[in-house]
């Protein structure tokens, strides 16, 4: 169970770093005339993720990654392994809910207006 917990914090971390680098990715993309920075599956990936983060925070509802992730963990004890340890202090911080969904939210707009600055290619 350890391993799959380890494995779906990667995996959470992996999609922090697709959201956050993905917006540096379309604007540095969009600087140097980079086709993939306009490409309409990338972008609409990329806003669906960041809107499902800013839904979940709104809602109050826990990210299903964490609630899964700390499903598998329960029960086990010991110390953290060497991914459980560098991804959880870079994922996990410790402030009040509202600063996250504050932040989640204005990211999301970010997103937003990244989209009508910078629009994807249309589709055909």
């Amino acid at each position: 169970m350890i391993r799959l917990a380890n494995v779906i914090l990667v995996l959470h971390a992996l999609i922090v770093l697709f959201i956050v680098g993905g917006l540096i990715a379309i604007w540095a993309g969009a600087y140097w005339q980079r086709g993939w920075a306009r490409n309409r599956v990338f972008r609409t990936l990329h806003i669906v993720a960041i809107g499902i983060v800013a839904a979940l925070a709104v809602l109050n509802v826990p990210c299903p990654l964490t609630v899964l992730e700390d499903f598998l963990r329960t029960g086990t004890a010991g110390p953290q392994g060497f991914i459980q340890h560098w991804v959880s202090a870079l994922l996990y911080y410790n402030f009040p809910g509202w600063v996250f969904t504050f932040i989640y939210v204005v990211f999301l707009l970010a997103v937003a207006i990244t989209w009508r600055l910078i629009p994807p290619k249309p589709r055909f």
